[in-house]
């Protein structure tokens, strides 16, 4: 195919006065906003189909003037003289032509929005104080910036349901609804799960699910995301937090391989809820509402905040417990020490867990692989969401998991007598609680209880993926950023810190002191990393590594 074939066709259109040059295809919309000129709007939504119903994207438009040849009346500057049309026109539905002309903000389009909002808000109900939309709710910022700023109706408002629970999540009051759609488009061309509908006419039209289904679907929190008010809310924020009261940060997702991007919203050190972030080149606008919810686990009572000695009986200051540790390892011969990394952690831990096998001379490691059913569409077939890092870093081979059986066959036999297990629980790693029990030393970093913690002769705190910094490569081989949302509770640490001491400790060799030097440490030695430093990944991340 020659390249003249497969370039982009370029369209003149007028913006408030300015050609501009957009792709052919290009909807009317989208064209003012790549100008920098923000239409308001409630329906449209770029991944959705356009229903146009909404109206409150209306702009003037025109045309070229034609001469009696069929040709463009041309101006002096070379452009088409335009012919504006009486009547306004949806900038969602049109598609861009040669010559178009668009204003967005003149008195007619100005008078057009005014109307649209004050439809909009007639049977609208006044519970902004009560609702959980309140700071984020599109209707009360157009109806500030477009409303008249009070209302003419004088007629008794339209009630209709309120508190309707629709779902596992999800909970519908049908008086806030605008109707714009944008939730049954979601679940019928996004989630395939056509459950939502319109039923009623005029001012009495509702949204309700269809009878006898309910929004179970495990992506039903999206609809909360996109609707533009407070008509679809989430039970498990509901009533909980003020959204101008949030500290948003920008990280991804640990739930599995495909390492959506998402924002946490933390106050007080406690998150509150975690909303997708749009990346094209992961996740789009979506996640899964089973991982958005799984985060509670980081607040339970029974986290890990402080070393513990002698199997759990003794609490011990970091010093001290290091030092032990490090006194148990100087103690150990070539060949009877074993780890066990995870999928989970950051590429910069599995970098200090790489010197401190060479500083320890441990050959025998592996991660612990988390093969799932994925769902087609956000959830991957690996549970782990660093199962490409570990590769790279070499913490496990092309199989994750294959070198498992290896490590409980050396405890078994003897071989191995002491084992560092990192952020997994051996148990799961197949290794019996009876060939633990012979270990002389099980040291372990984790940061909520389970069999192999109760077991373990030092047990050092770490940090949750939400608590701390650093990378990790995703199942497209793209490299993401982790960012710290809150701090880890008690006395718990950063891995790589915990994992940087033990090693220059033990060897006298000095270590990086800060993560920026830990990054451009790994930076140095592991290929694919050479030439990037943790801002130039950015908050979408960079190609690292080929399918």
């Amino acid at each position: 195919m020659s390249s003249s074939a497969t370039e982009t066709v370029m369209v003149n259109v007028q913006v408030n006065g300015a050609w501009k040059q957009f792709p052919k295809g290009t909807r009317l919309i989208e064209a003012c906003m790549q100008a920098g000129e923000h239409i308001p709007h409630y329906c449209y939504h770029p991944k959705l189909s356009v229903p146009g119903n909404c109206r409150m994207c209306l702009v003037e438009t025109g045309s070229p003037k034609m001469t009696p040849d069929r040709k463009p009346e041309l101006a002096p500057d070379g452009h088409p003289l335009i012919n504006w049309s009486p009547r306004p026109a949806i900038s969602c539905a049109l598609e861009i032509s040669e010559g178009m002309a668009v204003r967005t903000n003149s008195p007619l389009v100005e008078e057009c929005r005014k109307g649209v909002m004050e439809f909009l808000l007639i049977n609208h109900p006044l519970d902004c104080p009560i609702c959980d939309k309140a700071g984020e709710c599109r209707l009360q910022e157009f109806s500030v910036e477009y409303g008249h700023g009070g209302s003419r109706f004088k007629e008794e408002k339209v009630k209709k349901p309120k508190h309707v629970d629709i779902g596992k999540h999800i909970v519908l009051d049908d008086e806030r609804c605008i109707l714009c759609s944008r939730c049954i488009r979601f679940m019928q061309e996004i989630a395939h799960d056509d459950v939502l509908g319109f039923v009623d006419r005029g001012s009495h039209t509702t949204l309700t699910v269809h009878p006898g289904k309910r929004l179970d679907n495990n992506y039903s929190l999206n609809t909360v995301d996109i609707c533009p008010v407070g008509a679809l809310t989430s039970k498990d924020f509901r009533f909980k937090m003020r959204a101008w009261f949030l500290k948003e940060t920008k990280t991804i997702d640990v739930n599995c391989g495909t390492g959506c991007n998402i924002l946490i919203s933390s106050r007080e050190n406690k998150i509150h809820r975690i909303t997708p972030r749009h990346n094209e080149e992961v996740n789009s606008y979506w996640m899964p509402d089973s991982h958005r919810l799984n985060y509670h686990y980081l607040h339970r009572e029974d986290r890990l905040t402080h070393p513990l000695l002698k199997r759990g009986t003794e609490k011990a200051t970091w010093k001290i417990a290091l030092t032990e540790v490090l006194e148990a390892l100087r103690q150990e011969t070539a060949g009877s020490l074993a780890l066990i990394a995870s999928g989970r952690m950051t590429n910069e831990e599995l970098f200090m867990t790489r010197r401190l096998m060479e500083t320890l001379s441990i050959t025998l490691c592996d991660i612990f692989a988390r093969p799932q059913k994925g769902d087609g569409f956000l959830i991957s077939a690996d549970g782990n969401p660093n199962t490409r890092g570990a590769q790279l870093l070499g913490l496990t081979g092309s199989t994750p998991g294959a070198r498992l059986p290896d490590i409980a066959s050396g405890i078994a036999s003897g071989k191995i007598t002491s084992l560092l297990c990192l952020h997994e629980n051996a148990v799961a790693c197949g290794i019996p609680e009876t060939e633990l029990k012979k270990l002389k030393n099980l040291i372990v970093i984790d940061i909520l209880p389970n069999a192999t913690t109760a077991l373990a002769s030092h047990l050092l705190p770490g940090s949750a993926p939400s608590e701390k910094r650093g990378t990790m490569i995703n199942l497209k081989g793209r490299l993401q950023r982790l960012n710290q949302a809150i701090q880890a509770p008690g006395e718990s640490r950063d891995d790589w810190e915990v994992l940087r001491d033990l090693s220059q400790q033990y060897s006298g060799n000095q270590m990086p002191s800060s993560f920026e030097e830990l990054f451009a440490a790994m930076a140095a030695e592991i290929p694919g990393f050479q030439n990037l430093n943790f801002g130039k990944i950015g908050d979408l991340g960079v190609a690292l590594l080929s399918n």
